[in-house]
């Protein structure tokens, strides 16, 4: 259940439109729901600002038209990730308004309009074309979770001029995700250029000595550039998320009152 649907149901309490025992009844998959073979969190939305993820691989087709069902059944927008296109095609006989992208392997099915949370524009940078379908996977949370994107790819080192001539794109984002494999140098030149956060995404393109992606992970792990966040090889959905939350802030409301702490005392070297 989201925020707006709570807020709703409350209001019709308050209405008297809705008596306290189905307000009751209502409630009571929240937290969780236990169907059996998976346990859905449908509070997750409520504490995140975005309901849970369902990750593709492991699961059947037809448990993760189980899942959505009741995920749609609280009202919540599904996102599913890594979806391979025979799981695809028939979860998409199901919900004939999902859209599926083969290149990142990512299914959406959007009950509710997607609500901007975003204070600014996500860009999604990618150094080469074998980079896309991490960087795509990143573009598509980021969107799907309220945010302004934009894409630039194949801009890679290798012809640093094609990244130089984007630099009015580079620097009207708000947070950038850079998407690269091989040595990983690409987001360590850009956030050597800008003073916005820079969130790093290896991929495991490359040839041997890449490792899988090692190479270009400890490339970004040990940028030159101040201020640049790593996030696991291939991870684009994680880059994506963080850079939404990054997007919309997170004001304080309802400032928990602490008790007085005495101050730390003044440390003395020898």
């Amino acid at each position: 259940m989201n925020a707006d649907l709570l807020k709703d149901l409350l209001h019709d309490v308050r209405a008297g439109k809705l008596s306290v025992d189905k307000a009751l009844y209502k409630l009571k998959t929240l937290p969780f729901k236990d169907i059996g073979f998976a346990t859905i969190d449908h509070h997750r939305s409520l504490r995140r600002g975005f309901p849970e993820v369902i990750y593709g691989p492991g699961k059947k087709a037809e448990d993760i038209i189980k899942i959505s069902e009741n995920m749609i059944g609280e009202g919540e927008n599904v996102l599913i990730t890594r979806l391979s296109p025979n799981k695809a095609r028939v979860v998409k006989e199901r919900f004939s308004k999902s859209d599926y992208y083969p290149v990142s392997k990512v299914l959406t099915i959007l009950l509710n309009p997607i609500k901007k949370v975003g204070k600014g524009r996500i860009l999604i940078v990618s150094a080469g074309t074998s980079d896309m379908p991490v960087a795509e996977e990143a573009a598509i949370t980021a969107r799907v979770m309220g945010n302004d994107v934009e894409t630039l790819f194949d801009v890679g080192v290798a012809g640093l001029h094609r990244l130089l001539d984007k630099m009015d794109v580079i620097l009207g984002a708000s947070v950038i995700v850079v998407v690269a494999g091989m040595e990983g140098a690409l987001p360590s030149i850009i956030a050597g250029l800008v003073d916005k956060p820079v969130i790093a995404v290896p991929t495991s393109i490359g040839y041997g000595a890449s490792f899988k992606g090692i190479s270009a992970l400890l490339g970004m792990l040990n940028s030159c550039a101040s201020g640049v966040t790593v996030v696991n090889i291939d991870n684009g959905f994680g880059a994506g998320y963080a850079a939404s939350m990054i997007n919309k802030g997170s004001p304080i409301k309802g400032r928990v009152k602490r008790k007085n702490t005495p101050p730390l005392k003044k440390l003395t070297f020898f």
